[in-house]
């Protein structure tokens, strides 16, 4: 199996919510025969102390509860996930609620609950051993627990401040995959990209028009090397590809690499996903601001929260070194070029649409001055320039958002939380 068709296999494993149900319905099964095995194993089992009449009430009242338990959680988890998109994102859908292994984990006990308790009742009138009446019943009692504790767990889960941490939890970690090395003011500025003159190949793509997911960069590294040239992509993660467009460019010994081999290093998919995209992380909770400041919901305090973590995020990439797209062997000699956001399309990306739709808002146009200000005092000097760009379109916002001077000064006053948290003019 390719590169690229094994990254879409668990990529869809962990996005499905199916995929431990059905592997709690096999690990039932062989544990079912496992203990019908080990009975004459562990005779210390103490008997069951219903007859069997009342063993099988007991035994139906479990599966009735599992079969509740089961249609009550997709019921609402599918209701929940509606509210939230709507509120929210759609793109919570496949990046968090349905990657929650809580939810997956409990479904699938409640799973291997029903089974265990329906196989328990068809062995009852054979002499069922004690120990599968035992196992069942405490099953029982623990999908009851797993519920209630899934109740609790799914209010705060879909809670917005808990949706927008998750996401930006998940943004750190491909932030510190994509960007391992931490920023050095002597490094110098990013260094002009070098021109290799016209490919000797061009590879067009030739699959189904869909959006790059991944790259396996490490497995095009040692191509390269042993090839003796240089690979360039044309596109970097995130970008839409149409079929045609030129996905790699070829030079040197890298000309005869098989168009298949550079194929099955590109993942596509319908939809990005942040394993591998630094910016779809704040992309993701950019919509989520945007959409809490449209005047169909009018959420500002929710944008707040969403730029809390937008100011975390964008620290961290500040602090660290963006100048990955190019990758060397061990001679220094280029071999890879793969092209990756800057520090400007961060900047952007976090702070642009947040203020055209949220600038005549007090919250919003406090909480941008006080995360622009909190960056450019904690930065490198390299990345204060794209920062002062939008503190100056952000004082040039609220000059014609604001028609008192009152208020158009309470605006310019940096507040953490956005109104009403200590300000200082």
């Amino acid at each position: 199996m390719s590169w690229n068709k094994l990254y879409a296999l668990k990529s869809y494993m962990r996005a499905s919510l199916w995929i431990i149900p059905f592997f709690a319905l096999i690990a039932q099964q062989a544990f079912f025969r496992a203990v019908l095995t080990s009975e004459k194993w562990i005779p210390w089992i103490p008997p069951w102390p219903l007859g069997v009449d009342g063993t099988v009430a007991a035994m139906q009242a479990i599966v009735s509860l599992a079969l509740s338990f089961l249609v009550f959680t997709f019921g609402s988890l599918l209701v929940a996930i509606q509210i939230a998109s709507g509120q929210l994102t759609p793109r919570i859908i496949a990046t968090t609620l349905l990657r929650d292994n809580v939810i997956r984990f409990t479904v699938g006990l409640f799973i291997f609950t029903l089974l265990f308790a329906i196989g328990a009742i068809s062995r009852v009138n054979t002499s069922a051993p004690a120990s599968i009446i035992w196992i069942s019943a405490a099953l029982g009692v623990l999908s009851l627990a797993a519920f209630l504790y899934l109740i609790d767990y799914s209010a705060r889960l879909l809670r917005p401040v808990s949706i927008i941490h998750n996401v930006a939890e998940q943004g750190f970690a491909v932030i510190e995959g994509v960007y391992p090395e931490s920023w050095k003011e002597t490094d110098g500025q990013h260094q002009a990209r070098d021109t290799f003159g016209k490919p000797d190949r061009l590879v067009l793509h030739s699959g189904s028009s869909d959006i790059i997911l991944a790259v396996d960069v490490k497995y095009l590294l040692n191509r390269a090397i042993r090839a003796d040239g240089v690979i360039e992509l044309a596109a970097r993660v995130g970008d839409f590809v149409a079929y045609g467009q030129p996905l790699f460019r070829l030079y040197g010994g890298a000309g005869q690499i098989p168009v298949h081999e550079l194929c099955g290093t590109v993942a596509f998919g319908r939809e990005r996903t942040i394993e591998q995209d630094p910016t779809f992380a704040f992309r993701v909770i950019v919509d989520i601001a945007t959409k809490a400041l449209s005047k169909a919901i009018n959420d500002a305090t929710t944008a707040v929260l969403a730029i809390d973590q937008l100011h975390r995020l964008l620290g961290s990439v500040g602090g660290r070194d963006l100048r990955n797209e190019r990758l060397c062997d061990d001679g220094g000699r280029l071999r890879v070029v793969y092209p990756t956001p800057d520090w400007e399309d961060f900047v952007q990306l976090t702070c642009r649409e947040i203020r055209i739709y949220g600038a005549d808002n007090l919250q919003i146009a406090r909480r941008l001055r006080a995360m622009i200000d909190n960056l450019e005092d904690v930065l490198p000097e390299s990345r204060k320039q794209a920062l002062r760009a939008e503190r100056d379109l952000l004082n040039r916002m609220i000059d014609k958002a604001y028609l008192l001077p009152e208020d158009a000064a309470l605006a310019r006053i940096a507040d953490t939380q956005g109104l009403g948290g200590s300000a200082e003019s």
